[in-house]
C-alpha cells in the first residue's frame, strides 16, 4: 500500500499557518508528500523544503481570477492532487491549520488496508475538533463542522469543492466514504490577535473579489457565541507552539450568545442525541 501527502500553502510565515506541525502531523503515514506552494516571499518555501526528504515541492501562481467563494484554494488543492504518483493507494489531504494526532495513526492506517481495494469507498470521513482564542476552548455551536473527508483514493475523478473544505468526484457527485474514528484537530483559530485579523483580512479577499471585508489591528476573540473546554491531549507536533504562545484568552464558558435560530438547533440536537437540522454533509456515507 502506498499512501500519498498533499496539501497547499503561501505565506505561511506572514500568518503564522503551523504547516510543519500539520505536515509532520501525518508523514508517518506518508511514502510523498506533495505541497503546491503559491507565490510568495516570507521564506514559506524554504519552511517547507526543509521538513522532510519525502516532500516534494509544487510552486504555483495563485489565479487571480479566482477570488470569489474561495474557488482558488480548491485550484490549488487540485494542483497538488494532480502531482501525487499514479501508483499511490491512498491520497491523505491535510490543510496547512491542521493536525491529525498521533494516537489515531494505527486507526488510519487500518481503515486504509480495510478498504483499499473495495471500489465502493471512495475516501474516509474524519471528525473535528475547532479550537478557538487558544488551546484550551473548543467551538460549541453548530456552526462548526464535525465531520469531513481527508483521505481519498486516487482517482482523477475526484476534485477539491468550493473552497477546498472537501471533496466531490465525475459530475458533481458526492463522494461515498468509510467514517474513521479519529480526529483532525483545527488550529485556523488559534494565532496572536494581531497575525489572526492580518490573516482574516487577507482571507476575507478570496471570497469577495479580493476586497477585504475584515480589517483592524488585532481580532477580538471574544466575539464567539459559544465555547467548550478542551479535554485531551494535543498532538506532540504542537506542543512547542502551545509552550510559546505569548497571548492570553479566558472566557466564560457557561455564557452563551446564540441567536433564536442557533437556540433551536441546540434544542433538537440534545434532544436527539446529535441531529442537527440543516447540517452541511458533503459526502455519503457507507
Amino acid at each position: 500500500m502506498k499512501i500519498s501527502g498533499f496539501s497547499f500553502i503561501k505565506n505561511a510565515i506572514k500568518y503564522d499557518y503551523p504547516v510543519v506541525e500539520a505536515i509532520t502531523s501525518i508523514l508517518p503515514l506518508c511514502d510523498e508528500f506533495v505541497v503546491a506552494v503559491g507565490n510568495c516571499d516570507d521564506g514559506t518555501r524554504e519552511l517547507i523544503e526543509n521538513i522532510d526528504p519525502k516532500i516534494r515541492i509544487i510552486d504555483t501562481i495563485w489565479d487571480e481570477t479566482l477570488k470569489t467563494g474561495g474557488s482558488v484554494l480548491a485550484d490549488e488543492t487540485n494542483k497538488a492532487f494532480k502531482e501525487i504518483a499514479k501508483d499511490s493507494n491512498w491520497c491523505f489531504y491535510i490543510q496547512g491549520d491542521e493536525a491529525l494526532h498521533e494516537d489515531y495513526i494505527p486507526t488510519v492506517k487500518q481503515a486504509m488496508l480495510k478498504y483499499k481495494d473495495d471500489n465502493q469507498v471512495d475516501g474516509l470521513l474524519f471528525n473535528y475538533k475547532h479550537f478557538y482564542g487558544s488551546y484550551d476552548y473548543v467551538g460549541a455551536s453548530t456552526k462548526w463542522y464535525r465531520h469531513e473527508i481527508r483521505v481519498i483514493k486516487n482517482n482523477p475523478e475526484i476534485y477539491s469543492y468550493r473552497d477546498a473544505q472537501g471533496f466531490r468526484k465525475g459530475d458533481n457527485q458526492k463522494l461515498k466514504v468509510k467514517a474513521v474514528d479519529a480526529f483532525i484537530y483545527h488550529y485556523g483559530w488559534v494565532r496572536p490577535p494581531e497575525k489572526m485579523m492580518a490573516k482574516q483580512s487577507s482571507f476575507s479577499t478570496l471570497y469577495n473579489n479580493g476586497t477585504p471585508t475584515i480589517e483592524g489591528a488585532k481580532f477580538d476573540y471574544s466575539e464567539i457565541d459559544s465555547l467548550s473546554l478542551f479535554e485531551g491531549t494535543h498532538p506532540k507536533v504542537i506542543h512547542s507552539r502551545i509552550a510559546g504562545k505569548n497571548w492570553s484568552f479566558d472566557q466564560d464558558i457557561s455564557i452563551t450568545n446564540y441567536s433564536f435560530k442557533e437556540k433551536v438547533k441546540q434544542f433538537v440536537m440534545k434532544l436527539t442525541g446529535g441531529y442537527i437540522i440543516g447540517e452541511y454533509k458533503n459526502y455519503i456515507k457507507i
